[in-house]
C-alpha cells in the first residue's frame, strides 16, 4: 500500500516541526513540503483557535485541489464546530490528543473519504445541527440534507415503485413538476435516474 501523502501547514515553524516530526517516522505516511505541497492527498492545518485566518487557510485548501483537510487545534469552541465543517473539513483532533498513533488514524480516515472527529466534539456538532435544522432551515422549507420537503416526498413515493401519474395524484403536483422534482434532484447531486437517486436518499437515510 501506498503511503499518503502528506502536507503541514502551521503559523508557526516550531507547531510545524512537532508534527512533522510525529509524522515522519511512519511508514503509513510520506509527509510533503512547500514544493510538492500540490501533490498531497491530506493537509494538515494546525492552528492555536479556529479564528478568521484559520478558516481562510482551510476554505483555500478545499478551493485549490483534490486534498482532503485536517485540523489539528489548540482551542476547540462549541460555537466552532459547524464553521469548520463547511470549509470541508474531514478530520479534526485537538492538539494535546494528536499523538503519532491518533494523527495517522485521522489522515488514513480523511484520505479515504471519511469523517474523523472525537466523540464528544462529534455529539456537540449534531446537536448544533439540529439546532440549525429546527430553527434555521426547517421554518425557511430547507432540509440540512440539501432536499426540500417536497424533493423527499417525491423521492419516498419514487421508492415505494409509484409512477409520475401516480406520485402527482398523490401529491396534487402536476405531472410536468414531479418531472422538474426528479430532474433538478439528480442534476444537483449528480444521479445518473431515478433508480440511482432512489438508491441514494435511501443510503444516505434521506427517505
Amino acid at each position: 500500500m501506498e503511503p499518503i501523502t502528506v502536507h503541514v501547514h502551521a503559523w508557526d515553524p516550531i507547531s510545524a516541526a512537532g508534527v512533522v516530526s510525529e509524522l515522519r517516522p511512519r511508514p503509513e505516511v510520506r509527509v510533503v513540503g512547500g514544493q510538492d505541497a500540490d501533490r498531497a492527498a491530506v493537509v494538515v492545518v494546525v492552528a492555536d483557535s479556529v479564528d478568521e485566518e484559520a478558516l481562510k487557510l482551510l476554505r483555500m485548501v478545499q478551493r485549490q485541489g483534490t486534498a482532503r483537510s485536517v485540523l489539528v487545534a489548540g482551542r476547540l469552541e462549541e460555537g466552532d464546530l459547524v464553521k469548520v465543517v463547511e470549509t470541508g473539513v474531514v478530520g479534526i483532533a485537538r492538539r494535546c490528543e494528536a499523538t503519532p498513533d491518533r494523527l495517522v488514524t485521522v489522515i488514513t480516515a480523511a484520505a479515504s473519504g471519511e469523517g474523523c472527529v472525537p466523540p464528544d466534539l462529534l455529539g456537540r456538532l449534531l446537536e448544533q445541527v439540529g439546532r440549525l435544522q429546527r430553527h434555521v432551515l426547517g421554518p425557511r422549507g430547507i432540509m440540512f440534507t440539501g432536499l426540500a420537503p417536497r424533493e423527499v416526498d417525491v423521492l419516498r413515493l419514487l421508492a415505494e415503485g409509484l409512477d409520475t401519474a401516480e406520485i402527482a395524484r398523490r401529491l396534487a403536483y402536476s405531472e410536468r413538476t414531479v418531472k422538474n422534482v426528479v430532474h433538478d434532484v439528480t442534476t444537483r447531486l449528480q444521479l445518473r435516474n431515478r433508480s440511482h437517486a432512489v438508491a441514494y436518499a435511501l443510503r444516505e437515510g434521506l427517505i
